[in-house]
């Protein structure tokens, strides 16, 4: 499957606002977004104007990045949101937050969406004491998710467990025992994440 290869810092500076996709450098002044907050390409400090189908597909490209999926599997993901009870656009951040990649980044295991699923890709984390490597498993209330046993000795997990973590209402975390439990599915009011997703449904009503 496609993916992107190019300059993470690029696509925050399209979208005009940091999307965190590459952990702690996004809080320090290394950040592109500090030197060179406008978009890039030679015309990128002329960019003004903007129309209302701009606005709708700059929000669907920006929810795109946040989360890190192509094109295919975020109408995918749409679509199955389309389906749903309720209203479309808060079901479709409730199915991108429930993603594992993106559970593992809430718990804290992870310092970005990008490097929890590649974790994840690799094989480090348990859901239900079984091994799940597909970064879009939707977890489901009372799924616990924890780091596989033989890869609690890496630096990298051993580094949490010294860290004071920080999460979201509808999961809790045991950082001693390096694992998390889903305790609610989230509402909209739980989702931090800067979409305004009722342009991305007008956009794919179209």
């Amino acid at each position: 499957m496609a993916r992107y290869t190019d300059p993470s810092c690029r696509l925050c500076r399209r979208e005009g606002q940091k999307l965190f996709l590459k952990g702690e450098r996004c809080y320090s002044t290394k950040c592109s977004m500090e030197k060179r907050s406008f978009p890039p390409g030679q015309h990128g400090q002329g960019r003004k104007k903007v129309s209302e189908y701009g606005l709708q597909l700059r929000e669907k490209q920006k929810a795109k990045r946040f989360y890190g999926l192509q094109e295919a599997q975020f109408r995918n993901t749409f679509d199955k949101a389309s389906r749903k009870t309720g209203i479309t656009g808060e079901n479709l951040l409730i199915m991108l937050e429930t993603r594992l990649d993106n559970v593992v980044f809430r718990l804290g295991f992870a310092s970005s969406r990008k490097e929890a699923r590649q974790l994840v890709t690799h094989g480090h984390f348990q859901v239900n004491g079984k091994k799940v490597d597909i970064p879009s498993y939707a977890v489901s209330v009372g799924d616990v998710i924890k780091i596989k046993e033989k890869s609690t000795n890496s630096p990298k997990f051993k580094e949490i467990k010294e860290m004071s973590i920080t999460v979201p209402a509808w999961v809790s975390v045991d950082v001693e025992k390096l694992e998390g439990k889903i305790v609610a599915m989230p509402v909209r009011d739980d989702i931090d994440t800067p979409i305004a997703e009722h342009l991305i449904v007008e956009l794919y009503s179209k």
